[in-house]
């Protein structure tokens, strides 16, 4: 079979109360949406590694958007590059591969290698220089730039990487099997639609869920710093933001719509698998933050993930806990490559999304993040001391280098569970109970039981070191689960290991 991967940026969970009413009809409704798709850390690099390396960011060591911390370095492109799994498609299962728009954050920068550098894997490639744009970009064109003017008919980025796709689809072999990967930087910044699109939604605003600007107490200091209620800027701003993600977000459905018609028009759907998905998710005034990710709550670390394809029944949903690690392992399952070969964390969903019966699944995963941010204290925010960063007008900062934590992510029949520990003075742990309180609002790490407490932290460390299979073993609800309490207070202590780029 074929696939087909379509990768947004910050993409919207709630896929039935977006624009993507095509994408909605053409991929969700005849196919199968994971209720519960996450990321292990949210923020566009780390992300997107781990969805090509199938990896936790322990293991891929990419921590943030900078070359320092191996976003696209001359590490990640020595040590990881080889093994993703567009290469192990490419060499070892014959398929004919193509990608086209926003790789990694750092791609193209001159001290890794340029715009020349394609990396393993790769049959047809046209990627973005650096981070995304809509226009007045650089292409690497198999190797070579191509520069992009502000002319909506031949440079509207989204636009543009359709015609390539679909050029790849009417030119490439029939001889072979294909893999595409679609990376669209919409709806990331600056949120630029399409001239036919400037003047959607004009009544739409950002959502006023139950934690929409109010006050984040019993939180990390990060969250406890903002300012509640929002100034009415901030509030303008991010509503403004959130409507303009939906009107670029109109042009990523047109995409979709083309690439399934082109498909049908081949006859090549019915043997072509589709994936729709994101690199994280968003807030919008969630507990008075007003615009970024980088955070541990849903509306961060959760994202859309919908399948269709060959023997996947329409308009299914599945509740299993799903995570981008284990994108990879399911493509290169679907193409028929022993697993066991690799080195990768997550796992195939090829039974979930064939329907086997009596599937044993995972009950949790690893959710971990390193702060990012500087010595020296914001010029606008004196107030706040050194180490906080991207720092909104109003002195409310969305990151700093102790904003770094592990999680552990936990659904099972008997839990909705989320258990964090911080790497700061505070040793912060922050605990929610997301059956009664979806919203993360109360955090609980003070009142749970003991007993739950120490099987969670003895589990984070398990998870923040393991690799491979051991990164699928049985989660605390699991009636295999094994807990050993002598463990529990070695050196590590309560406190998260902190994964760093000194450990690279």
């Amino acid at each position: 079979p074929s696939i087909l991967t379509f990768l947004a940026d910050f993409g919207l969970v709630s896929l039935f109360q977006t624009p993507l009413k095509k994408t909605n009809a053409l991929i969700a409704q005849m196919g199968i949406t994971f209720l519960n798709a996450y990321v292990p850390s949210a923020l566009c690099c780390p992300s997107r590694a781990s969805i090509l390396t199938g990896k936790y960011p322990h293991n891929h060591h990419v921590v943030n958007n900078t070359l320092e911390g191996n976003c696209s370095s001359k590490l990640w492109q020595k040590i990881q590059e080889p093994y993703t799994f567009p290469a192990l498609l490419k060499t070892m299962c014959g398929y004919q591969t193509f990608f086209a728009g926003k790789y990694l954050n750092e791609y193209g920068a001159e001290d890794a290698g340029g715009v020349g550098h394609v990396p393993p894997g790769w049959s047809f490639w046209y990627a973005l220089e650096k981070n995304s744009k809509y226009y007045n970009y650089t292409l690497s064109v198999n190797g070579k730039a191509r520069r992009h003017g502000e002319n909506y008919s031949v440079d509207y980025l989204t636009d543009v990487l359709a015609n390539m796709s679909l050029d790849f689809l009417e030119y490439k072999s029939n001889f072979e099997p294909f893999f595409m990967m679609i990376s669209t930087p919409a709806p990331h910044s600056p949120w630029t639609a399409a001239p036919q699109y400037t003047k959607s939604f004009q009544n739409v605003s950002a959502p006023r869920n139950g934690n929409f600007n109010i006050h984040g107490k019993n939180k990390h200091w990060l969250i406890r710093q903002a300012k509640t209620p929002m100034t009415n800027s901030s509030i303008q701003f991010l509503d403004d933001a959130y409507r303009k993600r939906w009107q670029t977000l109109l042009s990523v459905d047109d995409l979709v719509e083309k690439l399934v018609k082109k498909l049908e028009l081949n006859g090549e759907l019915d043997n072509t698998y589709i994936f729709y998905t994101s690199d994280n998710g968003y807030h919008t005034g969630q507990f008075s933050l007003p615009i970024d990710k980088r955070q541990l709550y849903e509306f961060d670390i959760k994202v859309p993930l919908l399948v269709r394809g060959p023997g996947i029944k329409p308009s299914q949903t599945n509740k299993m806990l799903v995570a981008n690690i284990d994108l990879g392992p399911t493509i290169l399952d679907i193409a028929g490559y022993d697993l066991n070969k690799t080195q990768m964390d997550g796992m195939s969903l090829l039974p979930l999304l064939r329907g086997d019966k009596n599937v044993t699944w995972r009950s949790d995963f690893l959710v971990e993040y390193q702060g990012e941010g500087y010595n020296g204290s914001d010029p606008t925010c004196p107030g706040l001391g050194p180490g906080v960063t991207h720092c909104f007008p109003d002195c409310v900062c969305e990151d700093s280098y102790n904003n770094t934590y592990a999680c552990v992510r936990t659904l099972s029949t008997s839990w909705d569970l989320q258990y964090c520990e911080f790497d700061d003075r505070e040793v912060f742990v922050e605990v929610y109970n997301l059956t009664a309180d979806p919203h993360q609002i109360n955090n609980i790490a003070k009142t749970i039981d003991q007993e739950i407490l120490e099987k969670m932290n003895y589990r984070l460390m398990m998870l923040q070191s393991c690799s491979g299979a051991t990164c699928r073993t049985p989660g605390v609800f699991d009636p295999g689960y094994r807990f050993d309490p002598r463990l529990m207070f070695s050196n590590h202590g309560v406190r998260a290991r902190r994964f760093s780029a000194r450990s690279l």
